[in-house]
C-alpha cells in the first residue's frame, strides 16, 4: 500500500483526498465508491506527479500527486 493524494480539477468540485492504495485499479475502484464521480471516471484524464497515466497496473509510491484532469471546452 502507498499513501497516495488525489486532487480533482475543474467541475469536479471535491477538495483534495487521501487514499492508501497500490495500483491504479485499486484507486479507481475506491473512487467508483463516490456516486459523484462515476461520470468523471469514465471521461477524465490522470495524471500522477506531472506525468499522464492510462495503465490500471500503475503501481504507487508512498506520496504520489495524482490528479484527476476533467475534459475542458475551450472557446
Amino acid at each position: 500500500m502507498a499513501k497516495i493524494e488525489i486532487g480533482f480539477l475543474g467541475p469536479i468540485g471535491l477538495g483534495t483526498q487521501n487514499f492508501d492504495v497500490s495500483t491504479m485499479q485499486e484507486l479507481k475502484t475506491e473512487l467508483q465508491k463516490n456516486p459523484s464521480l462515476k461520470e468523471w471516471l469514465e471521461l477524465s484524464a490522470v495524471a500522477v506527479n506531472d506525468e499522464m497515466i492510462d495503465d490500471l497496473d500503475y503501481v504507487f509510491k508512498d506520496g504520489d500527486k495524482v490528479v484527476l484532469l476533467p475534459p475542458v471546452c475551450g472557446g
